[in-house]
């Protein structure tokens, strides 16, 4: 039977030996202090652009953020937000409910759920940088995010040349086994491209550097849940059932590498006739290190678009035209930079729940996505995906993730002891990866 309490409920004694305690006290600091590094290092850049007044707010700015590592690091209450964006009151009540949970102890960083207090911490950097005058447009993750895609340029000519061969036989692909073999393939490349997580890396280096076709066949049999066949399934089902193509849902994790990944994703279902539009969801603002943010998505695409390579020139062009044609939509809300767990959507934000009603299939990519569909909760590990979600079901969910965070569900009895024997790291290293879908609640 599942426990309902969240994993690293309190970080007392009892979790600092659990990845929980790892991440608050060690790699969030990590990560702070490679903003602050960032910012020194592009004090003269950030001079040309703003001038003086944007170098004075430079130093405030680095202050802010190396004030909030040092709450972090010792541990120090947790502070109401203070800026003027329309999410602060959900922030400070969630404060405010997260003490009486706690018996009206003062929430702090090593004491807390620790899905929250990492959310805090980027809606804290979001903070300092909204206090600024001349420097509130600022990503702070810019540079490494344009570092990854850069670095990740050979695995991404390989994947966007098999996508272009794909398109090429789109005659034979009418034939249902090599429609849901193509499917399958990009389900996996998007899977494998969540491996490519720079909140997981404390924002160090971590692109995509081996052939995307390779991956897949060297990490097939770490996939622990499968639910291909039945996605291809019920698309096929719904496809017939509206007599014509889906409109689709695809809930964004990392930029990057990853993200091309959804891209070809997308094209392809496009392609194959399953879908007449997908819509992008993305973030408010700089969320995990490296998540997708409107401006992440144009960039991607002009970069792509004015690139020296053909096939990443082509295709760049035309995605920018499906932007501008509808077939391709992007969308930011802020639910999804909420601390919330999705289960709260229909109360908290039922505009965007009835957004998701109106879709035909949501994909939601990445471990963040993943940890709020579950509500980040202490399942049984053969707890079924359709149960662990719980009254979260706008239409069918499927979710591809790389397992990076020691909460999981839909496993066969014994899968997770036979591969805690074969890698003790599994829960936590990015190299296991599940695929599923919930098309009914239980």
């Amino acid at each position: 039977m599942a426990e309902t309490t969240p994993i690293g409920a309190l970080l007392s004694a009892k979790y600092k030996s659990s990845y929980a305690y790892v991440t608050v006290k060690d790699r969030l600091p990590v990560i702070l202090s490679k903003i602050v590094d960032s910012l020194y290092r592009n004090k003269e850049k950030i001079h040309a652009q703003y001038g003086v007044e944007g170098s004075e707010e430079l130093k405030t700015l680095i202050g802010k953020i190396s004030k909030l590592r040092n709450e972090v690091q010792t541990n120090k209450p947790i502070l109401p937000i203070t800026d003027s964006d329309s999410d602060v009151g959900d922030w400070n009540d969630y404060l405010i409910e997260e003490k009486e949970r706690s018996n009206g102890v003062q929430p702090s960083w090593f004491n807390n759920p620790w899905l929250y207090v990492e959310c805090y911490m980027y809606r804290r950097i979001q903070e300092a940088v909204n206090l600024s005058r001349t420097l509130n447009q600022i990503d702070v993750f810019q540079e490494s995010k344009e570092g990854t895609f850069f670095s990740s340029h050979e695995a991404v000519k390989v994947l966007l040349t098999f996508l272009d061969d794909s398109i090429s036989n789109q005659k034979s692909i009418d034939d249902n086994i090599l429609v849901k073999s193509a499917l399958s393939k990009f389900l996996r490349f998007s899977l494998w491209g969540n491996k490519c997580d720079l909140s997981i890396s404390a924002g160090f280096e971590n692109s995509q550097k081996q052939s995307p076709v390779k991956t897949l066949e060297k990490l097939e049999s770490n996939i622990l849940v499968d639910n291909t066949e039945d996605i291809f399934n019920v698309l096929n089902q719904l496809k017939n059932k509206k007599e014509g193509p889906l409109e689709m849902d695809i809930i964004l994790d990392n930029a990057g590498y990853e993200v091309l990944t959804d891209f070809c994703l997308a094209e392809f279902l496009l392609c194959s006739g399953f879908a007449k539009c997908v819509r992008f969801h993305g973030k408010n603002f700089p969320w995990f290190v490296s998540d997708v943010t409107r401006r992440d998505f144009e960039w991607t695409l002009n970069t792509m678009a004015a690139s020296e390579n053909s096939v990443c020139a082509t295709f760049g062009k035309t995605w920018e035209r499906r932007l501008a044609d509808g077939s391709w939509k992007f969308t930011t809300h802020r639910f999804w930079t909420l601390p919330h767990d999705f289960n709260k959507m229909k109360t908290n934000s039922h505009n965007l729940y009835d957004q998701l009603a109106s879709s035909d299939f949501l994909i939601f990519k990445g471990d963040l996505n993943y940890r709020k569909l579950v509500g980040d909760i202490n399942w049984d590990m053969t707890t079924s995906f359709s149960k662990s979600i719980r009254d979260f079901h706008p239409a069918p969910v499927c979710a591809l993730r790389a397992i990076k965070c020691d909460t999981v569900v839909g496993l066969n009895e014994g899968i997770a002891e036979k591969v805690a024997k074969e890698d003790p790291q599994w829960l936590i290293n990015g190299n296991w990866g599940l695929i599923c879908l919930s098309q009914n609640p239980s």
